[in-house]
């Protein structure tokens, strides 16, 4: 009986020791989880507090834009309260403007004066031009009528067409004769 003591004595030992180096096991792992806890508690506290500095710095320069904002606003609102000032000097000082359907005064004639000399300088040496038309553009032709050669010069011009400068009959014909006799039939 006395072996069967020990035997149970040692199995208890043999489990205590197991249980024990258990224990420590789990606390060991315990403890590094803890410590790599931390850690990571502490980092990232860190970052937060970096990121509420960042923050702080971003709101501080969107309150000075502001302060600049309201600068700026204020100079606006001087500079349009000076301006209504002196378009209220320039109305009590200017004369009347015209009436709406009046004729012009010396203004509109140098105006006119102007357009005809522009006009006559551009027409000068060029004959049969006795007509003002608008800028750019001619009687027939559009824009390659006016130039030197321009039958020849113009791009799709009629130039080498049978009926048009060579003198054959052509598609063109038909249509001049038709139109003459039309404006000799409104004439009779």
């Amino acid at each position: 009986m006395l072996t069967a003591v020990w035997v149970a004595v040692v199995a208890a030992a043999a489990a205590f020791v197991a249980g024990a180096g258990v224990a420590i096991y789990v606390m060991l792992k315990a403890a590094r989880l803890m410590s790599e806890t931390s850690a990571a508690v502490a980092g990232l506290r860190e970052r937060g507090d970096l990121l509420i500095e960042r923050a702080n710095a971003t709101i501080d320069q969107a309150g000075e834009q502001i302060a600049r904002t309201g600068t700026v606003t204020a100079s606006m609102e001087g500079v349009t309260a000076a301006m209504a000032e002196l378009g209220g000097q320039f109305s009590a000082v200017a004369p009347a403007l015209p009436a709406a359907g009046a004729t012009g005064g010396p203004l509109a004639w140098a105006g006119a004066l102007v357009y005809g000399v522009r006009w006559a300088v551009g027409n000068r040496g060029a004959p049969g031009r006795d007509v003002p038309r608008p800028m750019g553009h001619t009687a027939r032709g559009g824009r390659w009528a006016d130039r030197p050669g321009a039958a020849a010069d113009r791009p799709g011009s009629a130039a080498g067409r049978p009926g048009s400068a060579t003198g054959r009959p052509g598609r063109d014909a038909g249509r001049r004769a038709a139109l003459a006799s039309r404006g000799n039939g409104a004439a009779r």
